[in-house]
């Protein structure tokens, strides 16, 4: 037996044809979904990259314990069990946050591994003088990465110079080198359809993209609320339409080759993503920061498995990325581990067997959320600070770099958790990259209301649904702060008593568009959060105004945000009357500290 996982990432599932979409050119999942089974309700666990990851090679949830981070030294890696039992693994990848500090012990459980450069704003290239940025649109975050973005585009002119072709080229080269080999297991892995949507003229062709307000491309929304015109959200998503088509052809060409050497005999196939996105849905672009809806959970998966045959068929059953490394441990006769939660797809695919009654996902720190497949319950944080929360881990790095020293200072080693092999862990105090509570708990139910606009207020499935996401928070082992969080028992039944919809303050509301204007020339829009964090009484006001988040592990996105950026890009992280009273108090304490504003 040889398996082949090809692992797009922001895959939405309501732009493939397949899942009903019209207007998108993709002959080749309609092809694959006529050579496979496709799964009608698979649902990602943790979110978003790197924690999904963790999820395939786990089997288990992260989402609840941990943020972005890597593998931990305790963690069972599917790729690493497989070739302890004598089975190739492969990986070809351009998903540029394996070789940073958050993704860095992943690709090693593999056997072998190939690496591409360049994909959004990878660290690649060097220049020193800054690109041409003049027909880059507006953005709040990730100035960085969109620079380096700029320069990286300079070495992809010819589609075959693109990440995502190198990498199909390798895994192609792989299967022509190994085809009259057996037990191998290759992963091929492309960031892309994850923004910027950078494709080339052929696929831009395919679709009408009418021009965006400022006249500039649009390929790499903030994750934000919809400010945007119609034209401009038509622009986005003809773009990702169109990477979404490059997507399509590099399919096609791996399902040519397993035609030409007649590998569907003995060969499983997995195509799969991680998380998909918001492209204007529910006034919404990008994912983390809002709600986890459908278009960003509710994920395609299409797997063929040679011992079945099962081709052209739809399945309904709930299955959730933790059963991606299970599957392929079962077509290779290894036994998954105590600790893994995920099962074997087989039996789905044969039988139709019901592997599970709910699926768990969220993000740490985020809403925790189950669905029974018809309602999804997203439960909020009962406090407006989200708090209480920690990071538990023996791996104290994040996406692009080591957890703060100011976090560190504060860690504490605690017992083990039940599946960190009689490991104690870190404890380490979290500060949580959005904030649920000023969305509110949700309710939906997906039969009646597939769109997700209509939340429900009803009792009585509140308290069944809050019953089942405790019983899969209790089964994942859910740390005890998270009950706290959440207002949800830790022990015994919930009640009435734990129900919130209805009962939650109203959402903070956002700055109005005359209160943007009026705070553009004022510090929290001309200075970064470094910069008012360097100065002593600056950072003072900061307290006095924001709390103790200011102390906190902030990332090092947000340090080279303005507070306006901040406020804007995200919801509810700062508040909108604490960014129009820290305009007001900054100003006098900038000029005692430097004379005057300084611009950024």
């Amino acid at each position: 037996m040889r398996a082949i996982v090809v692992l797009f990432d922001t895959l939405n599932r309501r732009f493939l044809p397949p899942y009903g979409a019209e207007g998108v050119h993709a002959p080749n999942f309609e092809r694959l979904a006529r050579h496979t089974v496709q799964f009608d309700n698979c649902y990602g666990g943790s979110m978003p990259c790197m924690p999904a990851r963790r999820e395939m090679h786990t089997g288990r949830y992260n989402f609840l314990h941990r943020g972005w981070g890597p593998l931990e030294p305790f963690d069972d890696s599917v790729p690493e069990m497989l070739g302890g039992a004598g089975v190739y693994t492969h990986l070809v990848t351009d998903h540029q946050h394996y070789w940073l500090d958050g993704g860095a012990t992943y690709h090693p459980r593999f056997r072998t591994f190939e690496l591409f450069r360049g994909q959004e704003g990878d660290e690649w290239k060097g220049r020193v003088a800054d690109p041409d940025m003049t027909d880059v649109d507006s953005y709040a975050s990730n100035r960085p990465l969109r620079r380096q973005d700029q320069i990286n585009r300079q070495y992809m002119r010819d589609e075959a110079d693109h990440p995502q072709t190198r990498t199909f080229d390798a895994g192609l080269h792989f299967i022509d080198t190994n085809a009259d080999s057996d037990k191998w297991m290759l992963q091929i892995e492309t960031f892309d359809p994850h923004e910027p949507f950078f494709s080339y003229k052929k696929y831009h062709d395919l679709y009408d993209a009418p021009a965006t307000a400022s006249g500039r491309d649009f390929d790499w929304p903030d994750y934000k609320h919809v400010t945007e015109s119609e034209d401009d959200i038509a622009h986005l998503r003809a773009r990702y339409r169109a990477l979404l088509s490059m997507c399509d052809a590099s399919l096609g060409r791996v399902l040519d080759v397993m035609d030409e050497r007649e590998m569907w005999h003995d060969t499983m196939l997995i195509v799969c993503t991680d998380h998909g996105l918001l492209l204007g849905e529910h006034e919404w672009l990008g994912k983390n920061v809002p709600p986890f809806y459908d278009e960003t959970i509710h994920t395609p998966l299409f797997v063929w498995d040679p011992r079945t045959g099962a081709r052209g068929q739809r399945r309904e059953q709930l299955v959730q990325t933790i059963d991606f490394g299970p599957t392929l441990l079962d077509l290779f006769d290894v036994d998954a581990t105590d600790d893994m939660q995920g099962q074997s797809l087989s039996g789905v695919i044969a039988e139709q067997n019901h592997i599970r009654e709910t699926a768990l996902f969220g993000i740490h720190g985020g809403h925790a959320n189950v669905t029974d497949g018809r309602y999804v319950y997203m439960r909020a944080p009962v406090t407006p600070d989200n708090q209480p929360l920690a990071e538990y881990t023996l791996m104290p790095t994040s996406m692009r770099g080591r957890f703060p020293i100011s976090a560190l200072t504060r860690a504490e080693l605690v017992p083990p958790l039940s599946f960190s092999k009689g490991v104690p862990v870190l404890k380490v105090p979290a500060i949580a990259p959005t904030n649920p509570a000023v969305f509110g708990s949700l309710l939906f139910d997906l039969e009646t209301d597939p769109e997700q606009e209509h939340p429900l207020l009803d009792p009585e499935i509140e308290l069944r649904m809050a019953g089942l996401l405790v019983d899969a928070m209790r089964r994942a082992d859910a740390p005890d702060e998270q009950y706290v969080r959440l207002g949800l028992p830790r022990q015994g039944d919930v009640t009435p008593e734990h129900l919130v919809l209805g009962r939650e303050a109203a959402p903070e509301t956002e700055l109005t568009s005359e209160q943007l204007a009026a705070l553009e020339q004022s510090p929290v829009a001309t200075r970064t959060v470094a910069q008012l964090l360097d100065d002593p009484a600056a950072r003072e006001v900061l307290r006095q105004v924001l709390g103790p988040i200011v102390d906190g592990p902030l990332p090092d996105e947000a340090l080279g945000m303005s507070l306006l950026d901040i406020a804007t890009v995200t919801t509810g992280m700062i508040p909108a009357e604490a960014v129009v009273a820290l305009a007001e108090l900054l100003p006098a304490t900038e000029a005692e500290q430097s004379g005057g504003g300084s611009q950024q």
